[in-house]
């Protein structure tokens, strides 16, 4: 339509049918929504990355344009720690990362992440969705006075259990390593002699070259090599029991929340669901590829001794009672994740096949 018609049209209008044109143009405007949104993950790495990269396209298709989603890479905007902070604060109406970054000021924050020695991702989304998992996550962040949402956003299976320059055959190998380490498994880590440290994944492999570090744990085997550890160690190690399963979460500043519309808000926790299964999926299907070529790289795969598994299961039993005892909402987290583990315990063992009986 011309311009000529268009202002033909409006004249043709009644002041009052003009009024109601010009109120439904500007309540269509004000549906619009964009969400400024730093990450803490490079979006290239895939399953740890992409999902906030899938979030924004979903976002983009599935509102036709209404909702959209600008990523910020790690530090283009916010500072990957600084992004709980920023959201709370309006300084940025969302963010992406994982909530076991802020540990530091929740220490119950990395049980909405990952938990050691389980539970795997089924279980974890069970508790989640299904059990007192979401309603503990946004306590935690209103009790500490955070002005966020908090969505479950992603959903990464287990992780390797790191990377070293030289064989691990007892527990005295570890003493006086310095590791690249995360999330509660740290704590674990620290108990047995390892000096860790928490560094994005940008800082990991410079760390490991100038010998800042003698080994590391980051992520997916896949995520893993495109970072390039087995340049420089050459040792990995499994089962990652301090990451079973991995949670990611998308942060919206409470004030946006609530001026979004139901339709919006709905709109939002879906497109989450479907990145949290879009990501366990990718996560399932791209490692074992990789774990098939390692050899070709140089790479050793080995797994821990039943004696060492058992020696990190001891240390995370003594972390998570000393932490416990610590802080009340950890004990009250633990406490309700445990709860829910005895009875998933149940079905677990009735439902699945045992992990050694092979079904090919």
């Amino acid at each position: 339509m011309s311009s000529l018609k268009k202002w033909m049209t409006l004249g043709a209008l009644t002041p009052l049918a003009l009024g109601i044109s010009l109120t439904t143009i500007n309540a269509q405007a004000a549906d619009k929504l964009l969400l400024k949104t730093p990450t803490a993950f490079p979006s290239k790495l895939p399953a740890v990355g992409t999902p906030v990269v899938k979030l924004a396209d979903t976002l983009k298709k599935t509102s036709g344009g209404s909702v959209r989603m600008k990523v910020y890479e790690p530090g283009k905007l916010i500072a990957p720690s600084e992004i709980l902070d920023a959201v709370s604060a309006g300084k940025v109406n969302s963010g992406f990362a994982a909530s076991a970054n802020w540990q530091g000021k929740m220490p119950a924050a990395a049980f909405f992440t990952s938990v050691p020695f389980g539970p795997e991702a089924s279980e974890f989304l069970a508790w989640m969705y299904y059990g007192n998992g979401r309603q503990l996550h946004q306590e935690m962040y209103d009790s500490a006075g955070y002005h966020v949402k908090a969505i479950p956003c992603g959903m990464i299976p287990p992780e390797t259990s790191g990377w070293f320059a030289k064989p691990i055959n007892t527990i005295e190998d570890l003493k006086g390593l310095n590791m690249r380490f995360y999330g509660l498994g740290a704590n674990v880590m620290d108990k047995l002699g390892v000096g860790t440290v928490q560094l994005p994944a940008a800082e990991i492999f410079p760390a490991l070259e100038k010998g800042a570090i003698d080994a590391a744990e980051f992520s997916l085997p896949q995520v893993d090599q495109l970072l390039g550890f087995n340049k420089i160690v050459k040792y990995n190690y499994f089962p990652g029991w301090h990451q079973q399963a991995s949670m990611q979460e998308l942060l919206i500043n409470k004030k946006t929340w609530s001026k979004m519309t139901e339709q919006q808000q709905s709109l939002l926790e879906t497109a989450c669901k479907s990145v949290v299964a879009d990501t366990l999926a990718e996560g399932e299907a791209k490692q074992f590829e990789v774990l098939a070529t390692a050899k070709d790289r140089g790479v050793e795969i080995r797994y821990w001794s039943d004696e060492i598994l058992s020696a990190y299961q001891t240390a995370w039993d003594e972390v998570v009672q000393e932490k416990s005892v610590e802080d009340p909402f950890f004990n009250k987290v633990w406490t309700d994740l445990k709860t829910f583990r005895k009875g998933y315990d149940i079905w677990e063992k009735h439902a699945f096949l045992p992990r050694n009986v092979s079904t090919h």
